[in-house]
């Protein structure tokens, strides 16, 4: 018997009675993947960061310390960060494996060391998953996760539910896009983004894909999730902003001609940026994985021309280190 989505909403353009889909289309051709493929070999890519992995390792990595009071983010590289806002701690999807793969022998395995041991974070209240992909949402990572903090609430795009109850979570929030939930004094909202879910050959599309938005009394924070770029992202600060700081993909974008749809390259992630109207903000999903065809330490090198060539407020944008952190702006309240 054919799957039928249980939360289809026929007043809802992404949803289908199939799964879940994206407001633009965003499908690759037949023989596209193969294609891809093919090239990737005959060019051997990628190539490897200008001097050599170890030579990237000491200019982009160093390790995490989780220390202070402020609101602050740390990049713990890739896309896995940790949120502090009004003394609450969100780790956003985490992936501690040495690769993202479903299983340990075989995939993109981790070219940068992890910047913190799970033993190393502080009491976690609550774990952000954007979508299901392995380099979001790794399966050992979670349950080692789940060993340390039990009582951990989860919040998931929607469909993803019944995945982390199987694997033992106990507090679940799962959201549709514009969707929010009011957490321990923080507002937190999932919003579209552009992408995919899958996990296996037979579940392609039937969980959503999100980014999350956080906001507390005097913070907004945005991680955009894993998302092509479309305009339409500039509804999302429309609507709940103006940020604070935002956290922007801008890694596995080459070739472009094949990973457009689902990745925004430096340039787009400057152009949504600019966007938002130029909040603080640094570039993630880069450093750790090798899941396109540029080297590790290619988006830094385009983002830093694009950002010279943009003006504006670029020191707004900063590029992190793996491991290091970034503080929210100070406020000053009457």
């Amino acid at each position: 018997m054919a799957w039928k989505n249980p939360w289809y909403n026929p007043d809802l353009p992404h949803h289908s009675p199939e799964g879940f889909r994206n407001l633009s289309e965003t499908g690759h051709k037949p023989g596209d993947v193969e294609r891809w493929r093919k090239e990737r070999r005959a060019a051997g890519l990628p190539l490897a960061p200008q001097g050599g992995y170890d030579a990237f390792i000491d200019k982009w990595w160093q390790r995490a310390v989780i220390s202070g009071e402020d609101d602050r983010v740390w990049w713990l590289g890739h896309t896995s960060m940790l949120l502090r806002l009004d003394g609450k701690h969100l780790l956003i999807d985490p992936v501690f494996s040495n690769r993202a793969s479903p299983v340990s022998f075989s995939g993109p395995r981790r070219k940068t060391p992890l910047a913190l041991n799970i033993n190393d974070l502080p009491v976690l209240d609550a774990i952000l998953i954007s979508h299901n992909h392995y380099d979001h949402l790794d399966k050992r990572t979670l349950r080692a996760l789940l060993k340390r903090f039990p009582d951990v609430t989860l919040f998931v795009p929607l469909g993803l539910g019944d995945w982390c109850r199987r694997r033992g979570v106990q507090h679940i929030v799962e959201l549709d896009w514009w969707e929010h939930r009011s957490f321990h004094g923080l507002t937190i909202t999932a919003v579209p983004a552009q992408h995919w879910s899958m996990r296996t050959l037979w579940d392609r599309n039937r969980s959503l894909w999100c980014g999350w938005v956080v906001t507390s009394p005097h913070q907004r924070f945005w991680f955009t999730g894993d998302t092509g770029y479309t305009p339409t992202l500039a509804d999302i600060p429309q609507r709940l902003g103006p940020f604070d700081m935002v956290a922007l993909p801008a890694g596995a974008y080459a070739p472009r001609w094949f990973m457009a749809s689902h990745h925004m390259d430096p340039q787009q992630a400057v152009r949504l940026w600019q966007q938002a109207g130029e909040p603080l903000a640094f570039p993630v999903h880069w450093g750790v994985f090798e899941l396109a065809d540029e080297g590790l330490d290619e988006p830094v090198r385009e983002l830093v021309q694009e950002l010279n060539e943009a003006g504006g407020r670029r020191d707004n944008f900063r590029i992190l280190k793996i491991g290091q952190y970034l503080s929210f702006p100070a406020k000053i309240f009457a």
